[in-house]
């Protein structure tokens, strides 16, 4: 059979393929910083050569800020587009990193060899595991799969600002049949994974504004409003003691979980204590009545990020400060609408404002609808048992807790679904220093895709 000619081919390139993953992640290509501008185009530009020498007609596309990356072969009927990104966070803190960031390393650990590096799982190591299944198909079959797109972001982790008018300028050219997205994960080690569903994300941040000026404790002490106490007792009401959200209506659109995918969701391979342990919890603190994974992917949630005001430095200063700051997420699910949310956010802080107070809002910040696939759809069956080829274990269709925008401007603006298939692992490290890609994920990722083009191009 070609795939398993393919698959031969792709165990043993896997070296060549380290090796070019490597040259990948030396390029700094941190996209928020405007520093690396110049490494974030040779990270696209490095991208473009790899593509055109496998074979693909590929293109460097300017934007506004980082250019995208396109590449296409040739063919009839239905299209596959594949979407990744080659930009990444930046390293900061710096010194809690054990070995440069961007002088990749490959490692043993207790859990495997693994490949240690900025970007190395989010997303360069992932998006390299189709690119060289493409390389492998070629070597093989003489040509590559038909009908096929790559489409490349430089943006992804500051926002995406050109992303959108990209996709809507050329939208004839990218709409597709379906897109195929790796920037994801496995819901357990060894378990493959296709996300069916991702939340939604709501951002608000605000200022909570008390006297003209900071006041002396000894003067005011007393009289005097202090904005860290009524934001405390804002906050505060966002929730009641069983974690249940409390703004009204912030539950509307919102969903049950059938019986039949919480059956599936038991056995899908998520290790809860695992999970809760990595990062020193004894049990969820969400909602009651629902398990974590309902808590993770199928209910909505507001969290503070951050909260600050008054002194922050060294040693004590005894002052009333003038204002105090939060910043807040929503994630959604549902049919939850982030612009109603907003509303309702902002009027059960507003009416809970004492006289002398008022709120100032930061109105550009952005929501996201949560993101559903049609995952009854033939090629989500067809990928299904082929990472169950691959992996010798049942591939299962999980939600995400986290929010992926490119899932929703897909289905928005080119009203096309998107199979959401990756190989990181929660412990991947992704944002943080010392992020890592398993070389087991990396390779057998690579075999992933190859199994998974074969399935839906034949």
């Amino acid at each position: 059979m070609a795939i398993d000619a393919v698959l031969t081919r792709i165990d043993e390139a896997l070296p060549h393929a380290l090796d070019r993953l490597m040259t990948l992640l030396r390029i700094p290509s941190i996209s928020t910083d405007p520093a690396f501008k110049d490494d974030c185009l040779a990270a696209a530009q490095w991208l473009v050569n790899e593509l055109t020498d496998i074979g693909f007609s590929a293109q460097l596309r300017p934007t506004p800020g980082h250019p995208m990356v396109t590449a296409t072969t040739p063919g009839d009927g239905p299209k596959l587009l594949f979407y990744g990104h080659y930009d990444v966070q930046p390293v900061d803190p710096l010194d809690l990193w054990n070995t440069p960031p961007f002088e990749p390393q490959l490692q043993d650990t207790p859990k495997g060899k693994v490949i240690r590096g900025r970007g190395a799982s989010d997303d360069k190591g992932q998006l390299m595991t189709f690119i060289e299944a493409c390389r492998a198909y070629k070597d093989v079959n003489g040509q590559l799969p038909p009908n096929l797109l790559i489409f490349l972001e430089g943006e992804e982790e500051s926002g995406s600002p050109s992303l959108v008018p990209f996709m809507k300028e050329h939208a004839a050219e990218l709409t597709s049949s379906l897109a195929l997205i790796c920037d994801t994960s496995m819901v357990s080690p060894g378990v493959p994974s296709i996300s069916g569903s991702l939340r939604g994300m709501l951002k608000e941040e605000f200022t909570l504004m008390g006297p003209k000026i900071d006041l002396h404790s000894g003067h005011y002490g007393g009289p005097g409003l202090n904005p860290l106490r009524e934001i405390s007792k804002l906050i505060a009401s966002l929730h009641d003691d069983t974690g249940r959200v409390t703004i009204t209506g912030f539950y509307d659109g919102v969903h049950e979980v059938p019986a039949q995918q919480l059956e599936q969701w038991k056995t899908c391979g998520f290790n809860e204590a695992e999970y809760l342990n990595s990062v020193g919890f004894t049990k969820a603190h969400g909602e009651t009545g629902y398990s974590t994974l309902e808590q993770q992917w199928a209910r909505p949630t507001v969290e503070i990020n951050g909260l600050w005001g008054g002194y922050q430095g060294a040693g004590s200063k005894t002052v009333i400060p003038a204002q105090a700051h939060c910043k807040i997420t929503c994630r959604l699910v549902g049919e939850q609408d982030p612009a109603h949310i907003r509303t309702q956010l902002r009027e059960h802080l507003e009416a809970r404002l004492p006289e002398d107070a008022a709120l100032r809002w930061d109105t550009s910040l952005p929501g996201a609808k949560a993101a559903f696939m049609d995952t009854s759809r033939p090629e989500f069956e067809a990928a299904r048992q082929a990472l169950s080829d691959e992996w010798k274990r049942d591939a299962v269709i999980v939600g995400m807790g986290g929010s992926i925008p490119i899932a929703g401007y897909f289905k928005d603006i080119l009203g096309m679904d998107s199979m959401l298939i990756g190989f990181a692992h929660d412990d991947d490290a992704i944002h943080s220093p010392n992020e890592k890609y398993n070389v087991e994920s990396f390779h057998k990722g690579t075999r992933s895709w190859a199994r998974i083009l074969e399935a839906l191009t034949h």
